[in-house]
């Protein structure tokens, strides 16, 4: 019965238009109610109740006025849940089921989950630190509202794929808002409200105790993926976690993680470090994922584009390191990157260079689409992932340099008139060159 007042459940009857008859007769105009979200104005069929024959759950904001409402059939039925529609006072992204009693929680984490039955039963279960977005997917609007009240989230969705692949969602967009991210594992149940049933709140909350690191679930999650038998395969699942590891700006942090995976997966902490150092001199960045499946065939995330990637470096290092523009230019022309945004941006910066001033506002401001202008942005906010020292430096800006110019001579050849004889020229001048540039040893002073 608590429970019923403290969430002020109720249920809807089962004709399906209780609630408009009764809004009628207090004087609501039907364009109100339509408006409310809680009634459905159809010509033929004339008024009738969005929520019939549910169990009802008020769902609050964070100062606890009603804003719209959940409803789970009773019996069979389809959808088996049905939300309010967004209103002018409902924003699904700016709102957490449960918030409203979480925020004066006093544990030190909010656990969120995948529904209200799940919010309901840890609350039950003395867990008023739960919530739970409302039939969407978590977004950063929720992130930064839970940032206000936790600087830590436990994820406690269902144990199966769908539930997996939310919380693999959810974690970037938690780390993006400042948010430490763990993972609860409920196995072998499917959810809180399953498990506290099963094995009760005292086993539950060693369940909270014992949480995944978001990291390592994730790297957990990417291990499935591949064949840890097969050599080939095991050692793509290490280049993508090193590549992973790349997420990890401060080196502290970074080179804390490399041990936890390297004891985890029982390799040498120095192997591991090394390859992440030379997928960052390769210029790879997290979310670039290329897997071999257990199947054997290779499934592209993005395809890992070398020529795009190479491209994007060169520009980084370009746009990090002023002094360098004066030995790039000796080798690559704007022409070289054959990326249509990349080319644009490395006209107008060697045009700039030349002139004696970067201005990267006015390089940005020259595209007009939103996506454009963000890759643009992002390119000026890119880092060189710091290296050892000096020579590691240098060999890495020359093996990009290399890359950049056989990526251009190969997309020129295989674009060439073969009637352009003048083209076809340049492009043996330019094969000797890049002979020339295998011995090649770049030095920063």
């Amino acid at each position: 019965g608590s429970t019923i007042k403290h969430f002020g459940l109720g249920y809807s009857g089962k004709y399906s238009d209780d609630l408009y008859r009764y809004l009628k007769k207090q004087g609501y105009e039907d364009g109100i109610l339509k408006e409310s979200g809680l009634i459905t104005i159809d010509e033929k069929r004339g008024g009738y109740d969005k929520f019939w024959n549910r169990a009802m759950f008020p769902i609050m904001d964070v100062n606890n006025r009603v804003i719209g409402f959940g409803g789970r059939v009773m019996g069979e039925g389809e959808p088996k849940y049905l939300n309010s529609p967004e209103t002018a006072v409902f924003d699904k992204s700016r709102n957490l089921y449960g918030l409203n009693f979480a925020r004066q929680s006093r544990k030190p984490q909010i656990l969120l989950c995948e529904g209200y039955m799940d919010v309901i039963a840890l609350h039950q279960a003395g867990f008023d630190n739960a919530v739970a977005s409302l039939g969407t997917s978590f977004t950063s609007g929720h992130a930064n509202l839970l940032k206000r009240y936790t600087k830590e989230v436990y994820l406690t969705f269902d144990s199966d794929g769908a539930g997996v692949k939310a919380a693999l969602r959810a974690i970037p967009i938690l780390k993006e808002a400042g948010l430490t991210a763990k993972v609860i594992n409920m196995k072998p149940h499917k959810d809180p409200d399953e498990f506290i049933k099963a094995e009760g709140a005292q086993a539950y909350q060693q369940r909270i105790d014992e949480a995944e690191n978001s990291f390592m679930f994730e790297v957990r999650m990417l291990e499935r993926d591949y064949d840890m038998k097969d050599p080939e395969s095991k050692t793509e699942f290490f280049e993508e976690t090193a590549k992973k590891l790349l997420q990890f700006q401060e080196e502290l942090e970074r080179e804390n993680y490399i041990e936890a995976v390297a004891s985890r997966y029982q390799v040498g902490f120095e192997q591991l470090r090394s390859m992440v150092k030379n997928q960052a001199a390769r210029g790879a960045y997290p979310g670039k994922e290329r897997r071999t499946l257990k199947s054997g065939v290779q499934k592209d995330k993005k395809k890992p584009d070398g020529m795009k990637q190479s491209q994007r470096l060169l520009l980084t290092w370009l746009i990090e390191d002023t002094r360098l523009f004066e030995i790039i230019e000796k080798y690559i022309t704007p022409e070289d990157f054959t990326e249509g945004l990349y080319h644009t941006v490395a006209s107008m910066l060697y045009e700039q260079y030349r002139q004696g001033a970067v201005n990267p506002a006015r390089i940005i401001s020259n595209f007009t689409e939103e996506e454009e202008q963000k890759e643009v942005a992002a390119l000026f906010n890119a880092r060189i992932y710091p290296v050892e020292n000096q020579a590691e430096r240098e060999k890495a800006l020359t093996e990009t340099i290399v890359r950049v110019k056989k990526n251009s001579l190969e997309y020129r050849a295989a674009h060439l008139d073969p009637t352009d004889i003048a083209g076809l020229q340049q492009i043996i001048n330019d094969q000797k060159k890049l002979d020339q540039m295998q011995n090649l040893h770049i030095s920063i002073d």
